[in-house]
């Protein structure tokens, strides 16, 4: 009997240590695994995964875009380790992008950027900060009505003859009602709370990548945030446009470059989506400036150090390949920051010193498949800079694209 107790402690000790060695933990299994269709349900030598029957697909046509599923990691193939989310890919293509686009974003709501003091006649107060109201709070309804716009929302406060108003707002995807009572200002003759509101941004980007049957896109690689707060702007509509870039400000240590243009008329699309690692949208017809045929994807598994190249557009106005080297894959599970890249064509350091704002969602091809995106510029070495796995702009993708 003591020797059978001694083999299951013994047993028990060394598949522990295994555990122990492997790192298996949250942090060392991620919550979404990506493969082919074609490849194992593994991890690696100890690790497998066992996914369930009932599939949800999503369709591309009448053909599978990807299928999502759960799936119970297990050691040896025995012992339950974590449930996880599954991605399986087909032979999945996608045009590679590189042209510049102006996007128009309206927040579902008003985005709290800012106070100041409304000047009474007896005192200087804030309303809102008194009522409870922070920064990036996103003011949804007042006395009960949804809001329409920064302009609407003034007019209710203006009108207000100092009435408590009932404000509804979003703080951390929680919803909160507060009360709100505007103070007169001495200066102005109006109604005020004291706080600074936003309700739409415009800027430039570059597409990553279009799907050859819908032309729903992807671009940026990262989302639109408020210039003041950092805050996610929560989409209400949008609308993209084409750019004509006319110059540039080339990145130096210390301080970000640039491309410069501006907005052409008309309307060649609408945004879906604006997420952490990307924005999302539908154009309304191919563009005639795709710079290769459709590409297969490349999951983050394959991403290797070594040479790869991008393609974005400069002041020529032309969608062109650059030369880049990945230098460095993080081994920290994250959803936009995932591996580093240098350029090293010297056409593209000439013109831009390296990356630089604009640039952001060119697409990375690396042995001939899609791998992502760049997202941001190492601010005090703009030859380096961030790239996104293209399995996560995919994954945030919304439904209605996919």
């Amino acid at each position: 009997m003591k020797k059978i107790k001694c083999r299951a402690i013994l047993s028990m000790s060394i598949l522990l240590t295994i555990v122990g060695l492997l790192g298996i933990s949250d942090y060392a299994i991620p919550d979404r695994i990506s493969r082919f269709s074609w490849e194992e349900s593994r991890i690696n030598s100890f690790l497998s995964y066992e996914e369930e029957p009932a599939l949800t697909v999503s369709a591309q046509n009448d053909n599978d875009y990807y299928k999502e599923c759960t799936a119970t990691v297990k050691l040896f193939g025995v012992v339950p380790i974590k449930t996880v989310d599954v991605n399986v890919y087909d032979n999945l293509k996608l045009y590679p992008g590189g042209m510049p686009f102006g996007v128009k974003l309206y927040t579902e709501g008003l985005i709290v950027i800012g106070f100041s003091e409304v000047d009474t006649q007896s005192q200087s107060k804030n309303p809102a900060q008194d009522a409870g109201i922070k920064i990036r709070d996103i003011i949804t309804k007042v006395n009960g009505k949804a809001v329409s716009g920064s302009e609407s929302f003034i007019s209710e406060v203006e009108k207000s003859n100092g009435e408590p108003l009932s404000i509804t707002l979003k703080r951390d995807n929680e919803e909160i009602n507060l009360s709100v009572t505007p103070s007169m200002s001495e200066s102005e003759g109006k109604y005020k709370t004291g706080m600074w509101i936003r309700d739409s941004t415009a800027g430039i980007g570059t597409v990553t990548f279009i799907t050859p049957s819908s032309n729903s896109f992807a671009g940026l690689g990262h989302g639109i945030c408020d210039t003041d707060t950092g805050a996610l702007m929560p989409l209400m509509r949008g609308s993209v446009s084409s750019v004509s870039i006319n110059r540039i400000t080339k990145g130096i240590c210390g301080t970000p470059g640039e491309l410069i243009g501006y907005f052409n008329a008309g309307k060649l699309g609408n945004i879906i989506g604006n997420t952490n690692a990307g924005v999302f949208g539908v154009l309304n017809s191919l563009p005639s400036n795709i710079p290769e045929a459709p590409l297969p994807i490349g999951l983050k598994d394959e991403v290797k150090e070594g040479k790869a190249y991008i393609w974005c557009t400069l002041d020529d106005n032309k969608v062109e390949k650059y030369n880049v080297e990945i230098i460095k894959i993080s081994p920290i599970q994250s959803e936009t920051k995932n591996f580093m890249i240098r350029v090293t064509d010297k056409r593209l350091l000439d013109k831009t010193g390296g990356i630089v704002q604009g640039m952001s969602g060119s697409p990375i091809i690396q042995n001939g498949k899609l791998i992502g995106a760049v997202t941001h510029v190492l601010i005090n070495d703009p030859t380096e800079g961030y790239g996104i796995y293209i399995e996560n702009m995919l994954a945030n993708m919304p439904d209605i694209l996919k």
